[in-house]
Order: structure tokens, then C-alpha cells, then sequence
């Protein structure tokens, strides 16, 4: 136990060398910049208060690792993840005998608890990702926090306005009405997004302007090139069959009854587009949500709602799959009188393309914290899906030199 103590020490203190003006800097942020949404910010300094104390006490416990435990299972370190869930917080004092040797009751809820605290799936089974979040050090989690804390300072928004919130490494949409700084979003639901590491979505912020019911999904070079291209050529059949079309630059549709290899290359130079028809299978769903941005990405319903299920997902190409797709349009056009609930539900199931601009501005802020703390003052940690912890902490080492 005193080698994973000693290089918690260790990181302790290089935390607090190398980070040390963090919280000062943050605070004269805020008074210069009153956008720094003061909740959020507020919570982030308290949990990291209570986080440096539990870090710098001595003796953290830490649990082995074995094979999968499941709930009713004899476990003879059970000992030691009482000590490990009490110090975190997720098991109340005297819960469970210090001395238990079975994997049952309350320390099966408390692994649940720490399980959906981390991004990961409540099962109660302790298997080896459970484990290795249960063995961050503290003074890692330290790290994770004063991030969190720098980037509410470089990306703020207006808590005041309508906002769409979703951050990246724990696949959540957020959206708030803006008419209290601290208030509790109005709509919630899981995303997917890019896939690390070569079709990460952005960091950005923008502002939403259009709702496109049943649109096309107009297929990028990069992908109907490398991954379209060899389904058609292995079965030319497969465009007709999947409800595409080819376009040209100028948008008109290209009558091909059978495709030649002229046409083959024109697809794989992008001189001829792949369009897929609107749907209920098309690749975007049923409705998309457009905000400008150098990334070409937007939001958008999706064809495979199974994936919601999974607990990592990062699987797209950079784009964002929303989860419900038809509350979160009727939440945008919760103000447009001429758009109720049953007019949208109407355009998802129409036949023709639909577009409706957004007359009221909302704020659009994709965001990457690893650390998010929640109004009751729990903590949630995530994985650094992207690795933009291990960049942001290079810099800012590097300022310090």
C-alpha cells in the first residue's frame, strides 16, 4: 500500500507547484468576465476545496485487482472497498461492517452509485474497469477538477440565455432556458459523438439557426470514398438499396441505371455526391439541428438508436446523435407559436424536407470536462475519450516555466 501512496504524494505536490495560481486566475476571470457561468464554477471550486483535502490525508487505500465479483459473492477484500467507497463518499459511515467478507446489500449500491458517477454502466459487477476508476488517485482527481475549473474559464457562456449544453467525454446534452443563472436544465438526454482518436468532434461554441425535418444526409468525400465506395463496388445494388442517390455540383440528381467505372471514380473524387434520400433509415433520422461552425458538424437524430445503450460512445464521424431527437426540437421551438409538439411530429413523419429557422437565439457550447459536479455537490468523473486533459495540462506547465 505505500508504493501507491508515495506516487500519490508525489503527484499531490506537483499539482500544487505547477497549478498553484489556477483558482486565483480563475476568480480574477470572473470578475472580468461575468459569463462564466457562476454555478457551475462555484460547485467546481468547492469540490476541488474538498477534493485537495482528501488527497493530501495519508494513507489512501486502494483496491486490488482480481476477476469480476458479482453481487452475493464472497470477496475477501471487501475490507478495503468499504475504506475506498467511505473516503469517496458513496458509502455512508457504519453502512457495512468494516469486516464483511461477502459482496452484498449496501456495498453492491454503493458500487452502483460510484459506477453511474463515473460514466460507467450501474451493474454492480466489479470488474476491471470499475476497478482501475476506483484506484485513480485522489491527487489525479485533484488534476481533473482544476481543469475542469480552467476550461469554465477559457469557454464561457451566458447563463442568462437559452443554451445547448452538451460535453463531450461523458455523451450528455444539456439544455437550459437561460432565465436563471443556476437553474436545473429543462431537457437532458445521452449523445454520441466523434470517434477518438481520428474523428473527434470539436470544442466550440456557436448559435443554433435552423431545424431541418426529414432532411438528406449528403454524404462527405472522405467517407464515400473510403467507406461507401468498396460496399458499392463489391454490390453496385447497394446505392438503390440503402435509398441513395447521386448528385452533381450543380444539385441536380445523375440518372445512372448502371454504374460504370467512370462513375465509380467520379464518386471517389467527389465530382459525383452520394445523397441519401429522407427517412426513417436515412443516416441523419429524422430531423438535424444546424449551428455554423469551420467543422461541418451538426446535431442530428440517427437511425441506430441501440447505440444510446452502450456506456463508451464515441462512434461517430464528428457529428452529434441525439437521443430524443423529436423533445429536443420541440424544446427549440418551444416559443414558435406556429411549431406546437404535434406539427413537429407531423413533419417527421411527412414525406418532403422541412426546414424551419430558429427565430430566438440559442446558444450552442460543445465543451470537454472530464470532472462535472452536479448541483447536490456530487462529483462526476469521465475518461479523457480525446486526451485534451494531458494537452491542456502541457500548457499550462509550459506557461509556468
Amino acid at each position: 500500500m505505500r508504493a501507491p501512496l508515495s506516487r500519490s504524494s508525489v503527484w499531490l505536490t506537483l499539482s500544487v507547484l505547477i497549478l498553484s495560481c489556477t483558482v486565483f486566475q480563475l476568480g480574477q476571470a470572473r470578475l472580468r468576465n461575468p459569463s462564466v457561468p457562476p454555478d457551475e464554477y462555484e460547485r467546481t471550486l468547492r469540490a476541488l476545496d474538498q477534493y485537495r483535502a482528501l488527497a493530501a490525508a495519508p494513507d489512501e487505500v486502494f483496491v486490488p485487482v482480481t476477476g469480476t465479483v458479482k453481487p452475493g459473492d464472497a470477496y475477501s477484500d471487501a475490507p478495503l472497498l468499504i475504506r475506498r467507497l467511505s473516503l469517496l463518499g458513496d458509502l455512508a459511515a457504519d453502512a457495512v461492517p468494516s469486516d464483511s467478507d461477502v459482496y452484498e446489500g449496501e456495498l453492491v449500491e454503493a458500487v452502483k452509485r460510484f459506477q453511474s458517477r463515473h460514466g460507467l454502466k450501474p451493474d454492480g459487477r466489479i470488474e476491471a474497469t470499475t476497478l482501475g476508476q476506483l484506484n485513480v488517485p485522489l491527487c489525479a482527481r485533484v488534476r481533473q477538477l482544476e481543469l475542469s475549473a480552467e476550461r469554465w474559464r477559457r469557454h464561457p457562456y451566458d447563463p442568462t440565455r437559452p443554451a445547448i449544453v452538451l460535453n463531450l467525454p461523458e455523451f450528455r446534452l444539456r439544455a437550459y432556458g437561460g432565465t436563471d443563472a443556476g437553474s436545473d436544465p429543462e431537457l437532458e438526454m445521452k449523445v454520441v459523438v466523434g470517434k477518438a482518436p481520428d474523428h473527434k468532434s470539436p470544442i466550440l461554441l456557436s448559435q443554433l439557426q435552423a431545424v431541418i425535418f426529414r432532411p438528406y444526409w449528403k454524404v462527405p468525400v472522405s467517407i464515400q470514398r473510403n467507406e461507401l465506395l468498396p460496399l458499392i463496388r463489391k454490390d453496385p445494388a447497394w446505392v438503390s438499396a440503402n435509398r441513395f442517390e447521386l448528385v452533381t455540383p450543380q444539385g441536380e440528381v445523375a440518372e445512372e441505371e448502371k454504374l460504370s467505372e467512370e462513375t465509380l471514380e467520379d464518386i471517389s473524387t467527389g465530382k459525383l455526391q452520394l445523397r441519401q434520400k429522407p427517412g426513417p433509415k436515412n443516416s441523419l433520422g429524422l430531423v438535424k439541428f444546424l449551428f455554423p461552425n469551420e467543422y461541418g458538424v451538426y446535431m442530428h437524430d440517427t437511425a441506430a438508436h441501440s447505440l444510446f445503450a452502450r456506456e463508451r460512445r464515441d462512434l461517430s464521424h464528428g457529428c452529434i446523435r441525439v437521443e430524443k431527437p423529436e423533445d429536443l426540437a420541440a424544446w427549440v421551438l418551444r416559443e414558435q407559436s406556429d411549431w406546437p409538439r404535434e406539427r413537429i411530429e407531423e413533419a417527421m413523419q411527412g414525406t418532403e424536407p422541412v426546414s424551419v429557422k430558429v427565430k430566438r437565439p440559442i446558444q450552442i457550447v460543445m465543451m470537454y470536462s472530464t470532472a462535472s459536479v452536479m448541483k447536490n455537490g456530487e462529483v462526476h468523473f469521465f475518461r479523457d475519450i480525446y486526451g485534451e486533459d494531458a494537452v491542456l495540462e502541457k500548457e499550462l506547465a509550459a506557461r509556468r516555466k
